[in-house]
């Protein structure tokens, strides 16, 4: 077996994994809860620990599955350890078809092991590690040595629900919790095995940190461990989207000990693929509040999220102080079948779904598969309340809806009817089962729909669920402040803008022209976003990252107005300083190559930034590199907000395309000349491109003379020159160039296919990159020469330990 560094590991072990789930029924991954972990949060996770230094190290994996977690220590270990150290891994999977693939992981973890000189021992427990976990916990196993205790575990517990009288729910019991999930009982019991000062790293939903459900788990877990670190995956699709995994997910690093550290840290990203990290760190009363008898976890991302929580602090009378209660809707429909009916009729009664909201009130009756009536009679009477005024709000929010709560006024009124049915999903507020003045109603209704209160119950909510409870949990004004908010509501309900302005405006509390003001930097960065929309840019850029990037090359402040827009030149690092001074979001230092990938490049692409405009020469992969608005750009963006707007950007996007055009002729002349086939080629300045010339006109005329060149890429296009036909006559059917190597040559002295990586900053052939070749270039027939070329032997020498064995440099 070839060596392969820590990094290619990870590589290795993700082949396995993605090869398990494949032949995996995803039936089975559903019937046993569990989800692989993908490479990039596997990494990720091990980062985390911090206590790698000691002589002797045990780690559990209380759900290993193929190893990827396990690996991911392994590879993390190797390249920190600068000693001899001895490494115990003990790995429970009960899934007895992947126990081949987690025996291979620790296989090719004891090789790497062998190599960074650590003494590996490890063992496989294909058993429940519940039962196994009671068993050692019992005290007589545990007044012996220490020796069964970990000092790290690591760990992605499976996601199933229990059923309260199932022995899985009594061997957690018999740990000291009642939950009802089974995730908090593996967290629970592994938390239980690790020694005094053992770290945890788990990844899981986010919603054990909120909600009465998991009050008994966050009290005990809270009580043996002491937070460091919480990582939040923004985005319910991505952190698993292999297994279609739709939960808020989150890590938590934590090391078991009563004492609680002073601060800890908080980091968010969208997905696993997002490097581009917000960073917070916070005092620990501020994540646990110290006189919270529920042990709410604050997840607080950023200095914004701090001042939504310090507006929100001055709300302080709960429902009970203002006479008000909420309660879920009592029609469940599929139990009330019988009585249901399509339309109202002689003896029914209006029955309201979510979708008769509309424009902050109801519209009822709605042509619509839901039937909008119920019978009314002495069986559905109890499921029925007065037809009066009340605040309905959705208990769920579709997966990435822009409103987490959604509320509207019942004006009883507008229906002709004694009583009403609301269904299940839905929760109503009332006072004692009737109903409420309207004033106060379209108040409430206003004070729930404001941007304040979203973005704070975003904050505290990890799941798609509004539930009573939540809504009891919540702070609200007065009723003196509800009834002056709703006397500024008519029959028409108002616009989210013009809600916040109320809001704002009515409840002095606030503050109105701040630059710290939460909802004025949320209202500037949506407007931002806004217009990228109106722009056309691509979906993959429509987010926070590319609406601040906009608003720093602008210089635009949250409360400056839009015609004040300038053009200084920035680069990345003062983007992203810019973006933390006046936005309140902090990114982590090493994400800056985030924003030049994933966002710079594409408003350049798009004319609506250019590079270098003061040294038009500049490489675009100097460390110098500025950028600036472009100026037809600069004066579209002068007349948002304004009549003009409408006209300016109609008048704008007709034009860029002429934009676009005299910008990629600029670039053209500093673009680097290589004769191809006697016909002149030329590639994007800088970066990898200056090796690729070199490739072209030394390399391949020493190395490979009278060879045909077949494929050329760029760092700035797809490719800079491509024979398809020759390469589809060699067996070579490409769908994606991302894939192909830097250079395609065809030795025809010696029928050979030279594959050729150039590398200046990343990306040698390694193991996993010689694999995904092979597989590539499969139905090649001649013979496949690798090669990795670099610049000089310094440059070589840093990926030394990466370059798979039997390909040339």
């Amino acid at each position: 077996m070839a060596k392969c560094s820590a990094k290619n590991l990870l590589g290795e072990v993700d082949f396995l994994r993605i090869a398990a789930s494949l032949k995996q029924e995803q039936k089975q991954k559903g019937t046993l809860g569990q989800f692989f972990t993908p490479a990039p949060v596997a990494e990720l996770m091990a980062g985390m620990f911090g206590k790698l230094d000691l002589p002797e190290i045990s780690l559990l994996d209380a759900g290993a599955g193929v190893g990827s977690l396990l690996a991911a220590f392994v590879a993390n270990l190797c390249q920190k350890q600068r000693s001899l150290v001895n490494l115990h891994i003990v790995a429970y999977e009960i899934d007895p078809f992947l126990i081949g693939y987690l025996r291979q992981t620790l296989e090719l973890c004891a090789s790497q092991c062998r190599i960074a000189r650590i003494s590996l021992k490890y063992e496989i427990r294909n058993t429940d590690f519940l039962e196994d976990a009671v068993r050692l916990l019992r005290p007589s196993l545990f007044d012996r040595p220490d020796n069964l205790r970990f000092t790290h575990a690591i760990l992605n517990p499976p996601y199933l629900k229990i059923n309260a009288h199932s022995q899985v729910r009594a061997l957690i019991r018999s740990l000291g919790l009642e939950t009802s999930n089974l995730y908090t009982g593996f967290i629970t019991a592994t938390v239980q095995l690790l020694k005094s000062g053992g770290e945890l790293v788990a990844i899981s939903p986010r919603s054990f940190c909120n909600g009465p459900y998991f009050r008994d788990f966050r009290k005990m877990f809270l009580e043996m461990m002491a937070l460091e670190e919480i990582h939040l995956f923004e985005s319910r699709q991505e952190a698993f989207s292999g297994d279609r995994v739709l939960q808020e997910t989150m890590i938590v690093h934590a090391t078991k000990q009563q004492q609680k550290f002073d601060n800890v840290l908080i980091s968010t990203s969208s997905s696993t693929d997002d490097d581009f990290f917000l960073s917070n760190s916070l005092a620990y009363t501020e994540i646990v509040h110290p006189d919270d008898s529920q042990q709410f976890i604050h997840i607080i991302p950023d200095t914004l999220s701090q001042q939504v929580i310090r507006q929100m602090t001055n709300f302080t009378c709960t429902l009970e102080d203002i006479g008000l209660t909420v309660s879920t809707g009592r029609v469940v429909d599929f139990r009330a079948k019988e009585y249901l009916c399509l339309m109202p009729d002689k003896n029914t009664v209006p029955l309201i779904y979510p979708l008769n909201f509309s424009r902050g009130y109801i519209e009822y009756p709605k042509v619509t598969r839901k039937h909008q009536a119920l019978v009314n009679g002495e069986k559905t009477v109890s499921l029925l309340v007065p037809n009066e005024n009340y605040v309905l709000t959705k208990r769920f929010s579709s997966k990435e809806e822009k409103k987490r709560v959604v509320a509207v006024v019942y004006d009883a009124k507008q229906i002709d009817c004694s009583w009403v049915g609301f269904e299940n999903h839905l929760n109503y507020f009332h006072q004692d089962g009737k109903g409420l003045n309207l004033t106060l109603a379209r108040g409430l209704a206003a004070y729930l729909n404001s941007s304040l209160v979203d973005a704070f119950f975003r904050l505290f909510n990890g799941h798609t669920q509004v539930n009573a409870t939540d809504l009891r949990n919540l702070k609200y004004p007065s009723i003196m402040q509800l009834m002056s908010l709703g006397l500024k509501i008519g029959e028409y309900f108002p616009s989210q803008a013009e809600i916040d302005e109320l809001v704002q405006a009515e409840l002095p509390t606030m503050t109105n022209q701040s630059e710290n003001n939460p909802l004025i930097i949320k209202s500037r960065i949506d407007e931002a976003l806004q217009i990228l929309i109106e722009l056309g840019l691509p979906r993959a850029q429509l987010n926070e990252r590319s609406a601040l990037t906009i608003l720093a090359l602008v210089d635009l402040k949250p409360t400056d107005p839009w015609e004040t827009a300038a053009s200084p030149l920035m680069g990345i690092t003062p983007i992203m300083e810019f973006m933390a001074q006046h936005y309140g979001k902090t990114y982590k230092p090493n994400t800056r190559e985030t924003v030049r990938r994933q966002t710079v490049h594409q408003f350049l692409d798009a004319a609506l930034i250019v590079a270098n405009p003061d040294v038009p020469h500049r490489p675009v992969n100097s460390p110098k590199t500025v950028y600036q608005i472009e100026e037809s750009a600069l004066e579209l963006l002068r007349t948002y907000g304004t009549s003009e707007w409408e006209k300016s950007i109609r008048t704008y996007l007709a034009s860029v395309e002429t934009l676009k055009k005299r910008y990629a002729q600029e670039r053209e002349l500093s673009r680097i000349p290589i004769v191809i086939e006697g016909e002149l080629k030329t590639l994007s300045p800088g970066g990898q491109n200056i090796l690729i010339e070199k490739i072209i006109k030394e390399f391949a005329e020493r190395f490979t003379p009278g060879a045909k060149l077949i494929y050329v890429g760029d760092t700035d296009e797809k490719f800079a020159y491509f024979n398809e036909v020759i390469l589809k006559n060699l067996g070579v059917t490409v769908d994606s160039h991302g894939k192909m190597p830097d250079v395609i040559i065809h030795h025809l002295k010696n029928d050979w296919l030279v594959l050729i990586e150039a590398v200046t900053s990343h990306g040698p052939i390694n193991p996993k990159r010689k694999k995904e070749l092979e597989v590539i270039f499969a139905n090649v027939k001649i013979p496949l020469v690798m090669v990795t070329a670099f610049l000089s032997r310094k440059a070589m020498v840093e990926y030394l330990a990466e370059i798979a064995w039997e390909t040339d440099v």
